[in-house]
């Protein structure tokens, strides 16, 4: 756990010596701070209330898909290929730490980053309630749900990083996984049998976000992010593991 641990604090250290860093958190407080702004404009009757605006900030909106999707793919892309491809990771894999300990490091600095992004949206519920009472427990699940997809569109980008050593590849694989996963839901209105229905449901973002919003949490979508996951960080760590047996 110690070697994790100071693994991890490298590897966020190591984000912000990027410009990529700085451009994701202003790209992230732009975008949500002017979509924040337009969905209260638009909102802004007496008929709305102002939790909406938080409920719809989290999933209602396709940019904050497009910022999910985006800031996973450039927040892992330079994970581990670019260590294969500057060579710095023969010197990682004998440096006393494991596989499973790299890609376990190189996870949970990747998503503390990405936490670190969506930090400026704790103004907004702050906002609203200096002017109304909020229902908090939307919030709270809104908060949950874009934090488990977007654990989860990490985690299969890191497994991208792991499988190449070029950065664009790595970005553009994890962009297409995810999108193929955000792309579910269309596939819904091609009249699926019921079993395949229920699958589809289960792997839908779009309705996932819709429940969160609305203050429900299901342990069904928590447990499939969890095994996606799991998956994911196994196969990245067997994938490096390859590797330094082909070194």
């Amino acid at each position: 756990m110690t070697a994790v641990l100071a693994q991890l604090g490298r590897e966020f250290a190591a984000f912000f010596y990027s410009p990529i860093a700085y451009v994701l958190l202003a790209f992230s407080i732009l975008a949500n701070g002017i979509t924040f702004l337009l969905i209260v404009e638009f909102l802004s009757n007496p008929y709305s209330s102002h939790g909406a605006a938080l409920q719809t900030l989290f999933g209602g909106t396709v940019f904050f898909y497009i910022l999910l999707l985006g800031s996973a793919s450039l927040i892992t892309m330079r994970s581990l290929a670019e260590e294969r491809h500057s060579g710095t990771i023969e010197t990682l894999l004998t440096a006393g730490i494991g596989d499973t300990q790299v890609v376990l490091a190189k996870y949970l600095a990747a998503l503390a980053f990405n936490g670190i992004l969506w930090l400026p949206t704790l103004l907004y519920p702050a906002i609203l309630a200096r002017h109304s009472a909020i229902d908090i427990g939307p919030v709270l699940a809104g908060y949950l749900g874009t934090f488990g997809i977007g654990a989860m569109f990490l985690a299969i980008g890191l497994l991208a990083s792991t499988l190449t050593r070029s950065q664009i590849v790595a970005a553009l694989l994890s962009l297409g996984a995810n999108f193929a996963l955000f792309l579910v839901p269309i596939f819904t209105f091609v009249r699926p049998t019921a079993e395949s229905g229920s699958v589809l449901a289960h792997i839908n973002l779009w309705l996932h976000m819709e429940d969160f919003g609305r203050g429900i949490v299901d342990s069904r979508w928590l447990i499939y992010y969890g095994s996606v996951i799991a998956f994911a960080l196994f196969a990245a760590a067997q994938a490096l593991q390859s590797r330094r047996w082909r070194a």
